[in-house]
């Protein structure tokens, strides 16, 4: 049987947190912050997202808001029962001069799995990102599931960033070729979205041989990355954000 669950989260200008609602595989715990950012992390509370399930995750940081959310550990995909693919959806809001970072941890595609996944992240003006995507294709030794994934983002009202991977059996072909992939097995970027970047924008360039930063249409940078595995993806990942973020 597929499962199907819906959590949110509401932070306040406050630091309050009105909405923290769990569900399904979504354990959602305030954790400790040593900053300005109410932290909320998510804990898996079952095995998901399972073929045939329905998911969505919710977030809001309220005007004048700080919320930074995260998870206890790697979501995995696995093949289910149940006939058909998994559908994960994340939604993100964030108001006037409120800020979302957005860091969980990665995403596996295991062997037969089949998973949808979707962001969509809606910024008012003045609002600040930091929203991080990593994916790990197969577990150790194993070929990965067939995975598809699509960011889109606006900035008040208008298109930042509509952006749609595939990997895996059923992928259009050449997603492991050298113009892709190139035989790695973990793949990620990292969205920047700040109103510092309207005076003094990110400048395109290479980190090392296999990621790069490219500045966007609006006051945002992307950096793109792939690796052998995750350690060294999160390690690219990571230096860049250390680097780029304005705030």
């Amino acid at each position: 049987m597929s499962l199907r669950a819906t959590a949110r989260i509401v932070a306040a200008a406050d630091g309050s947190l009105p909405v923290l609602r769990s569900d399904g595989p979504f354990a959602l715990r305030r954790t400790r912050s040593t900053d300005a950012y109410t932290r909320v992390t998510v804990v898996g509370a079952m095995s998901a997202p399972l073929g045939g399930d329905e998911l969505d995750l919710e977030a809001r940081a309220e005007d004048g808001a700080r919320l930074a959310v995260g998870t206890a550990a790697a979501t995995v995909a696995l093949p289910g029962r149940t006939p058909g693919p998994a559908h994960y959806r994340v939604r993100l809001s964030v108001g006037a001069d409120a800020a979302l970072r957005w860091l969980p941890e990665p995403l596996v595609s295991a062997r037969g799995s089949d998973l949808r996944a979707r962001t969509t992240v809606e910024l008012a003006a003045g609002a600040r990102l930091v929203l991080r995507e990593e994916q790990v294709l197969g577990r150790y030794g194993e070929e990965p599931g067939t995975l598809r994934s699509r960011l889109t983002v606006t900035l008040a009202g208008r298109p930042l960033l509509d952006q749609e991977l595939a990997y895996g059996p059923g992928a259009p072909g050449g997603w492991d070729g050298p113009a892709v992939l190139a035989g790695h097995r973990a793949v990620g970027q990292l969205l920047l979205v700040a109103p510092e970047f309207e005076a003094k924008p990110a400048e395109a360039a290479l980190l090392g041989e296999y990621a790069a930063v490219t500045p966007l249409a609006g006051p945002a940078a992307l950096v793109s990355a792939v690796a052998a595995d995750a350690l060294g993806l999160r390690r690219t990942l990571d230096e860049a954000q250390s680097a780029l973020v304005p705030f």
